[in-house]
């Protein structure tokens, strides 16, 4: 079956290289906007979520739009929402080429929960359930940054716990997501080796490294002054991809060829690729409002006002028009995670570059 899933996945990667697609084939979804966290670089803890989609909307959502290989679950924090099991389980059960699941989290949540939730998810027979724990420094940087004491503790210990899950769980994979901002510039090396004092086995093949950019619509930083110098952001990307070891497998290939891209993006300003927003992928909030991406304040509609059905707002005025701003380059210039990925598999050509 796995195997089957991923020629899925394959295909739909494929088939983006030449054509647009008929249907996304993955969705970043934030689950809620709830955070207990207090960064210093995002705004989305001050946000005060109501009316955010119920378990039953979830679930007639992920029903009739039963055609999701990668789900992208996000927040906020994630693991606030107490129905987290029951959403990923909804699109688990309807989308059957459901390939991989990825999530952050801040740690900060009760870890027994975490752990008691996540062998829930790991056992409904998704390939790849890939785990972000979110790192910016040090002990005192990343506490600073965060704004929450003792935060990096919390971080090696949800790590120490997950490296136990592995040894039950072979589609677990987990990361450290490290974000590029000016508050921590300069310090990526200093962490991993203090990262690696606390747990021995970690290397740089362990951290993903993003850049912090700017987004009202979904961090509601617009304004800040988080910007990270693009010389030192080059210089610290390169060096951890000198210290990356060689990994066989889907996602440290594809998060090599990010990092590289991360050069350029940083580099240049400009995106390294064509965009593959509202083709392969959309971000849906916890209201239910599409968007062509996190960092897009450009809305499509809202799944409530179509019952639920994605494909009758993929044609509408507003996505084609959307889309025809991508084509004119008029895309907010970026290159995070959430939409890089799809995007590296949608240019094999410039990948390999």
């Amino acid at each position: 079956m796995n195997g089957s899933r991923l020629i899925g996945i394959g295909l739909s990667a494929a088939k983006s290289n030449f054509t647009e697609l008929d249907r996304p084939y993955k969705i970043t979804f934030s689950i809620t906007y709830r955070c207990q966290s207090r960064c210093l670089t995002c705004n989305i803890w001050e946000k005060k979520p109501v009316n955010e989609l119920t378990i039953e909307e979830v679930r007639a959502f992920a029903k009739k739009n039963d055609y999701f290989k990668w789900v992208e679950i996000t927040g906020g924090e994630p693991f606030l929402n107490s129905d987290i099991v029951e959403i990923v389980k909804a699109f688990a059960e309807s989308s059957k080429g459901l390939f991989i699941l990825t999530m952050p989290t801040n740690s900060l949540c009760s870890q027994e929960m975490v752990v008691q939730k996540l062998r829930q998810i790991l056992s409904l027979g998704i390939p790849k359930v890939s785990i972000t724990l979110s790192l910016d420094g040090n002990r005192q940087l990343h506490d600073k940054i965060r704004g929450i004491p003792g935060n990096f503790d919390k971080v090696m210990s949800m790590a120490r716990r997950l490296k136990e899950l592995q040894k039950e769980y072979r589609n677990l994979f987990f990361v450290f997501g490290y974000t590029m901002s000016r508050l921590n510039q300069g310090r990526l090396e200093e962490t991993i080796a203090d990262v690696k004092k606390e747990l021995p086995w970690a290397t740089a093949n362990n951290f993903h490294v993003n850049v912090g950019q700017l987004s009202g619509m979904y961090y509601g930083n617009e304004g800040m002054d988080i910007a990270a110098d693009r010389e030192m952001v080059a210089k610290e990307v390169g060096m951890l991809l000198k210290k990356r070891r060689a990994e066989i497998g889907m996602i440290p290939l594809i998060e090599g060829i990010f990092l590289r891209k991360l050069v350029d993006y940083v580099t240049t300003g400009k995106p390294p690729m064509k965009s593959r927003s509202l083709d392969a992928s959309l971000f849906l909030d916890s209201y239910g409002n599409v968007f062509p991406s996190i960092m897009w304040d450009k809305k499509v509609g809202n799944i409530r006002d179509v019952d639920y059905d994605l494909l009758k707002l993929w044609s509408n005025s507003e996505a084609n028009e959307i889309r025809k701003s991508i084509k004119e380059g008029k895309e907010p210039a970026s290159w995070t995670a959430c939409e890089a990925y799809q995007t590296i598999v949608g240019n094999i050509k410039g990948a390999v570059r």
